[in-house]
């Protein structure tokens, strides 16, 4: 089977659980690997960590230059056009790499799917059209681009989902952090939503909250 190629962190001590976390657009699996040991996770939790890389596409916004992309953009209005098709595709190569993480003896229960701007689009859809019940769902400075449409899996209606986003985002705008939550507060769930005074990045408040909430997730 084809997989999207990743960077991997191992913990110091065999796997228990994983985290497979997607990059933005124009940035690579490389993005939060230097995240990892900021985080500080206990060595009594080893997590592995999975950056895969997308694919390059062209984007339509940036001229369509071809560059690292889960899906193309059309327009950044609030209610930015993006192409579905390829966002669902690339959710259902995330889902492979989620297999594969079961294969390797990783319960579903103990993955945690996390995703910055496009990448946190495609870990909606990846995650809560999943077909086994995940430990959880990090959405960071992104949007619900698939709300209007996705069938979700009633594996996951209860899955954990935390939603961080900056005050300040210029590239993705917190209105569309705060209609992520309104939407999945209508589909019946509860997500946490958390604010931070920065850009489009993240910061160091931020990877602290982020740190706590691996660490509930995963607690054995």
């Amino acid at each position: 089977m084809n997989y999207l190629p990743c960077v991997e962190v191992e913990p110091s001590t065999a796997a228990t659980a994983s985290v497979i976390w997607l990059h933005g657009l124009g940035a690579d699996g490389h993005d939060f690997e230097a995240l990892v040991p900021e985080l500080g996770l206990p060595s009594n939790m080893p997590v592995r960590f999975i950056f895969p890389h997308s694919p390059s596409i062209p984007v339509t916004i940036n001229g369509g230059l071809i560059m690292p992309a889960w899906y193309d953009v059309a327009d950044l209005s609030i209610d930015r056009k993006v192409d579905i098709k390829q966002l669902t595709a690339s959710a259902e190569a995330v889902q492979k790499l989620i297999d594969r993480e079961i294969e390797r003896g990783i319960k579903p229960e103990r993955i945690i799917l996390a995703g910055f701007s496009q990448g946190g689009a495609v870990a909606y859809h990846a995650a809560l059209t999943y077909n086994k019940p995940l430990a959880g769902l990090l959405a960071l400075s992104t949007y619900f681009a698939t709300k209007d449409t996705i069938c979700i899996n009633e594996t996951n209606k209860r899955i954990n989902i935390a939603v961080m986003h900056g005050s300040e985002d210029s590239v993705v705008s917190s209105l569309l952090g705060e209609r992520a939550v309104q939407a999945l507060q209508a589909a019946g769930f509860t997500p946490e939503y958390k604010s931070y005074a920065m850009e489009h990045a993240v910061c160091a408040e931020q990877i602290a909250d982020i740190a706590a909430w691996l660490e509930i997730r995963l607690a054995e």
